[in-house]
């Protein structure tokens, strides 16, 4: 689904935010993406969504040789991901409701269908009784859940999500990755950065971790008691 060789980033004439990052992320797989701040998560998210061009490498997703991608077909693959960004891009002329609904109507989905997915999404999430609500109004907390419910209300293919739970109580994030696991069961490639590692250690997925500018494979739940091993990095 998302396949990088030796790919580097570099903004302006300064060093590599990024390099050599060799990553797989086959489908319906769920990986933790995790690193001090700073060490380029969201960097590295963003070239997964095709927002970014990589400075050196090849870069794949869906497929597709992004370098050879021409620009109009850009926005096909893009429906196919879902993203909860850090600064939630919430449309504040549309309700809570409108916001989650959107890539449905965007997609042309049953109206009727859209609103018993959304209805129910957004009760699963805590924000049942804020539906007509103005993003305006909520809390930071709930306009991250809104976004998140936003992101993964059309099922992606795959779905990356930058700090999710940042902004939210230990219930709540647990709650939210747990939700995040229902997607990667019906085969949804999912991909979290967070610098929650006790958040982590909770669950058995994989983890990446980006240091000093290179990703590699950091300990898995089952291996987080100090057996971890040197760290190694992905192929």
């Amino acid at each position: 689904m998302v396949r990088f060789e030796n790919v580097g980033v570099r903004y302006g004439v300064g060093p590599e935010v990024l390099r050599d990052i060799n990553l797989h992320i086959a489908p319906g797989s769920f990986h933790f993406l995790t690193g001090a701040s700073g060490a380029g998560k969201s960097t590295l998210l963003k070239l997964m969504y095709l927002g970014q061009l990589p400075s050196r490498g090849f870069m794949q997703v869906f497929g597709q040789n992004f370098a050879r991608t021409h620009r109009k077909d850009l926005p096909a693959l893009r429906r196919r991901i879902g993203v909860v960004f850090q600064d939630f891009r919430l449309l504040k002329n549309l309700s809570v409701f409108d916001n989650v609904a959107l890539p449905l109507r965007i997609a042309g989905e049953d109206e009727k269908r859209t609103r018993n997915n959304v209805s129910e999404l957004l009760d699963w999430v805590g924000l049942g009784g804020r539906l007509q609500d103005s993003p305006d109004t909520l809390s930071g907390g709930e306009q991250q859940r809104v976004a998140i419910a936003r992101a993964v209300i059309s099922k992606p293919s795959l779905l990356l999500a930058d700090e999710p739970t940042g902004n939210v109580d230990d219930r709540i994030a647990y709650r939210l990755v747990r939700l995040f696991e229902e997607l990667h069961r019906s085969g949804t490639a999912v991909v979290v950065a967070t610098h929650n590692d006790a958040l982590v250690r909770r669950f058995s997925h994989p983890v990446l971790v980006l240091a000093d500018s290179v990703l590699q494979a950091g300990p898995t739940r089952a291996d987080a008691g100090g057996n971890a091993g040197p760290k190694r990095k992905t192929k």
